[in-house]
């Protein structure tokens, strides 16, 4: 059923690396032409001068509100329409409360859960008036599970999955799905704050994913029939017991 995606417009933040980048790579890959929306321009470019034609990039900062709520104009502009939404881009702030930084957990609540639901405010007329499209987030087994290792990202996952699942039903008449994927630890940069001896120990017990395992997920989502919504799919290493 992956024939499904050719001919379709995706655009996806925080596509300039990571789940982003790999789930970018997976849809072109099967004939669709793809926005990738980051701050990094010089990363952006080379990107798209790597991944072909159908590579399209748009530079913006998401945690700025005016650039957010732009996004649809030069999304249409770049690609000429707009079939899926994928709200990827996030960070990680992971450790004790106590030891927390406040203006570090501003900064991960305001890109994770604010820029997130603030992008896809921006690109919901569009899809509701042609009466057709999917809105992916990239969420986390964190927002299933608490993690107590991450109480303020963990926090911030649950915010997500209390949107979209609220959020499906109000769009669903539309016309419109809307979904999350959920996976468990993958080799991306937001794991850079995780201590050596945490991802050493991850690493050699198999308990980290790769990025293209996420993109296949957010593939097989993508390529159900229409009558179908796969509202949370969950993802986990063998090794994490969860």
């Amino acid at each position: 059923m992956t024939d499904t995606i050719k001919g379709k417009v995706a655009a996806i933040t925080g596509a300039a690396s990571g789940i982003g980048l790999a789930c970018a790579r997976e849809l072109i890959a099967h004939g669709a032409k793809v926005v990738l929306i980051d701050r990094a321009r010089e990363r952006l470019d080379t990107l798209c001068a790597e991944l072909g034609p159908d590579a399209l990039p748009i530079v913006a900062d998401l945690l700025n509100p005016a650039e957010v709520s732009g996004l649809l104009p030069r999304i249409l502009d770049a690609a000429g329409g707009l079939d899926i939404f994928h709200a990827n881009a996030g960070a990680y702030v992971g450790g004790e409360v106590v030891e927390g930084d406040p203006d570090a957990w501003d900064r991960m609540l305001n890109l994770n859960i604010n820029a997130a639901f603030r992008s896809v405010h921006a690109v919901l007329p569009h899809m509701v008036k042609q009466q057709s499209g999917d809105i992916i987030f990239t969420s986390s087994i964190a927002g299933m599970v608490p993690v107590v290792w991450e109480p303020i990202y963990t926090a911030s996952k649950f915010a997500v999955q209390a949107f979209v699942h609220t959020t499906r039903r109000q769009l669903s008449k539309h016309g419109v799905r809307v979904g999350s994927v959920l996976p468990g630890p993958v080799v991306t940069a937001l794991l850079d704050d995780w201590p050596k001896a945490k991802m050493d120990e991850a690493l050699a017990s198999g308990s980290l994913m790769q990025p293209k395992e996420v993109a296949d997920a957010v593939l097989f989502m993508l390529t159900r029939p229409r009558n179908v919504t796969i509202r949370d799919l969950v993802i986990l290493p063998n090794a994490v017991d969860l």
